[in-house]
């Protein structure tokens, strides 16, 4: 089992040097990947709108400048999104920040991508919500070209590139792997046509998540696909919105127990959300640090 931290923006409210001191401690811990997560902006409520699931003043770090320094402060770990709200951001861009961090970290860099659900956000980015999925179709098919290909001639619906090049190319052969997120019909499916993998994160009933891999599968056999050749990650808690659910990662035996069995239904990957540590009363840098220490020993007793 490879176990992944998802980076807490609330380690800013400690100052920038406790930002890259948590992520030199998760590497030394044992872990095998630090993920960011994305959002640029968030809205305020509005008389047309609800407000967003986070509070509109939570501080969040940029993903990629964020990647980019862990990559700097760190030297084994790997380092992915999860996830990047692809289709609000340019591919071509996203293509060379991914291509130089992987470059530069050694080729440690997995592309988590969704995408996304505040509309209010691609607004402000001047971005179209409502083909925001086959513009990520799309987009991830550019990016893999600009990652493999000398001589860059694409023409899609929604992006094109004549006689284009870049480099340096990524460490990674054909660039860093692609992982999709989501649990609609059309991330499952975006997952076993484009997918390296399924980075799962807001489904805890087990038969939600069996009726997903057999959706990932069927559709991947669809394609002549091989579904072994998919990697799976699951979150092991959707980030916490009810009050009562906020002591999850407090309850240490439940956190493995959960591990355990995320394993048996065959995941490789189960992600620790560190804003969810610090709200079951890990709250600062260090007792974040403390938790994660435990929990990474005994998850590991218990799975290795």
């Amino acid at each position: 089992m490879k176990l992944t931290v998802d980076y807490p923006s609330v380690a800013f409210r400690e100052g920038p040097a406790k930002v890259l001191e948590l992520g030199r401690a998760i590497e030394q811990i044992g872990y095998d990947e630090i993920a960011v997560f994305d959002h640029v902006v968030m809205g305020h409520a509005t008389d047309d709108r609800p407000g967003p699931r986070y509070p509109p003043k939570m501080p969040i770090l940029e993903a990629v400048v964020l990647m980019a320094q862990l990559a700097a402060v760190t030297e084994r770990i790997g380092l992915s999104t999860e996830v990047l709200v692809l289709p609000q951001r340019q591919p071509v861009l996203v293509a060379k920040q991914i291509s130089t961090i992987d470059t530069l970290s050694g080729g440690r860099v997995r592309l988590g991508v969704g995408v996304g659900w505040q509309e209010s956000e691609y607004d402000a980015l001047e971005e179209d919500f409502s083909n925001r999925g086959r513009r990520m179709d799309e987009a991830i098919r550019l990016m893999r070209s600009y990652w493999s290909d000398e001589r860059i001639d694409f023409e899609g619906a929604y992006y094109t590139s004549t006689a284009m090049a870049m480099e340096p190319k990524p460490v990674q052969t054909g660039g860093p792997p692609v992982w999709i997120g989501g649990g609609s019909k059309a991330a499952l499916r975006r997952v076993a046509e484009l997918g390296d993998g399924w980075m799962g994160s807001a489904l805890v009933d087990d038969d939600a998540i069996l009726a997903a891999l057999d959706d990932i599968r069927a559709a991947a056999e669809s394609i002549g696909r091989d579904p072994s050749e998919i990697g799976l990650q699951m979150m092991l808690q959707p980030p916490p919105a009810r009050e009562e659910d906020k002591a999850y990662y407090a309850d240490h035996d439940r956190v493995v127990r959960r591990v355990v069995a995320l394993a048996e239904l065959g995941f490789e990957w189960v992600s620790l959300n560190a804003t969810a540590v610090f709200q079951a009363g890990a709250r600062s840098v260090d007792a974040m640090v403390d938790q994660l220490a435990e929990l990474h020993h005994k998850i590991t007793a218990a799975t290795r």
